[in-house]
């Protein structure tokens, strides 16, 4: 659904919210050799606080456990990666949420250069988890989807 391939995202399943957003990582090749290879072993995800069950790079199918921990509580998030692009000009992967996920969708994150700027994008959908309490908790869910957000487009840095 985030079509991590595509340079153009193509409009979406209108009961998900959708974002998408991009900062430059910085420029020229080393940077871009080190982004290349961060995205794909989960960094954007560690780099902003989070815990992944493995330190391999992302493979389709792989089902993953993400794990949150503020203010004293721990949220755990499985995830199962849909698709892993590798092309010359653009890295990266999608992964969906699965059952106990506090929301239920799709998030990327994708490496790509134009000229000499590496620039990281992230795109989303998400929507109300089905199970509770996650579905009442969905608007502050959503709050801390934006920080969390910020956090990402710096984690490559």
């Amino acid at each position: 659904m985030t079509s991590p391939d595509l340079r153009r995202w193509p409009p979406s399943d209108r009961k998900y919210r959708r974002s998408e957003v991009t900062a430059v990582v910085g420029g020229g090749d080393d940077v871009w050799q080190r982004a290349a290879s961060d995205v794909l072993r989960w960094k954007v995800k560690t780099a902003s606080g989070f815990d992944v069950d493995t330190a391999g790079p992302v493979s389709p199918g792989d089902r993953v456990v993400v794990t949150a921990r503020t203010l004293g509580f721990t949220v755990v998030e499985p995830v199962e990666v849909v698709a892993v692009v590798q092309e010359p000009e653009r890295i990266g992967f999608s992964y969906r949420t699965m059952p106990g996920h506090p929301i239920d969708g799709e998030e990327a994150f994708i490496v790509h250069r134009r000229g000499d700027d590496v620039h990281l994008t992230i795109r989303s959908l998400t929507r109300a988890a089905a199970r509770q309490p996650w579905r009442v908790l969905y608007p502050l869910l959503l709050v801390a989807q934006r920080v969390v957000r910020r956090r990402y487009l710096r984690a490559l840095r």
